[in-house]
């Protein structure tokens, strides 16, 4: 019974046939291999590369596997290119950019969805209108306000304009929308305000969508290259995803590469350690693509 309730392209009765089973199949598998391919290549493609003789890399650059394994790279890269410290500038930054955006994010989907103020109608399309204006067109006003506030060289200059990213904003004030607005109801005749209302309430029911908004903060804050290279000119402060560009003009190339795994392996991991929440939230979101 269950099975004639599932739906699809293809019915159950026209699965059984074996014209309509093994093409099916066929089918279903060389788009799994495509996706395996397209999601995992450029990642052991840079395995390949960290671990390979420059030689390798120059004389034969799409060979599958190194000639000799030199595990030696990843130490070079981490002692000679300082990708620790590199490494720690990334993090410093990044765990700044994610307190401040899933306070504002948190805070401002609260005010718009449950508390509702009288012109939170006119907020809301100010948030959303800063969607269509691109980073770049704001990028020298953006710079002479950090120069003026002298926070220039700062992790300041990284944390606070990333708050200022209306589309966390939003898909969490989407999350708040489909919250019940009797518990909220019932919480205030309780006596809960404002404050205990999104700390008690809010918050706790919405880990799914913070796991969200976390993953989305620390991919952006983690690649982010065109901001803290103008904001940080300092090269001992600056993060991973700048200092490899400039470092690349005179290090070996497969150090360099070497580098750029390091850099993928702490993103992968958080991704991999906290899939179940990100996948749940995405669900509750309608988030795609």
């Amino acid at each position: 019974m269950s099975e004639d309730r599932t739906r699809g392209i293809v019915s159950s009765i026209d699965r059984r046939r074996a014209t309509v089973r093994w093409p099916l199949r066929l089918t279903q598998g060389v788009l799994l291999l495509a996706t395996v391919v397209v999601g995992l290549g450029p990642i052991l493609w840079t395995l390949k590369g960290a671990l390979s003789p420059t030689q390798d890399l120059l004389r034969e650059p799409l060979r599958l596997w190194p000639s000799s394994v030199q595990w030696e790279n990843l130490a070079t890269a981490w002692t000679d290119l300082r990708v620790g410290h590199y490494l720690l500038n990334t993090v410093v930054l990044v765990a700044g950019s994610w307190l401040v955006q899933i306070v504002v994010a948190a805070t401002g989907a609260y005010a718009l969805s449950v508390l509702r103020p009288r012109f939170g109608t006119l907020v809301y399309g100010a948030v959303l209108a800063t969607l269509f204006v691109p980073g770049t067109v704001s990028l020298v006003g953006l710079y002479l306000t950090v120069l003026d506030l002298s926070l220039t060289d700062q992790p300041w200059a990284v944390w606070l304009p990333a708050g200022a990213h209306a589309f966390n904003v939003l898909i969490m004030k989407q999350f708040f929308d489909g919250l019940p607005r009797e518990l909220f109801q019932a919480a205030q005749v309780d006596g809960a305000g404002p404050i205990r209302l999104f700390w008690q309430i809010v918050m706790p029911m919405s880990r799914p969508i913070l796991a969200v908004v976390s993953l989305l903060v620390v991919m952006d804050a983690w690649k982010e290259f065109l901001w803290p290279m103008v904001a940080i000119s300092d090269a001992d402060a600056q993060p991973l995803a700048v200092a490899l560009p400039r470092l690349a003009e005179t290090a070996e190339q497969n150090t360099v590469i070497a580098g750029m795994l390091v850099a993928i392996v702490p993103p992968l991991l958080l991704f991999l350690v906290f899939q179940r929440h990100i996948v749940r939230g995405i669900s509750f979101t309608g988030l795609k693509g």
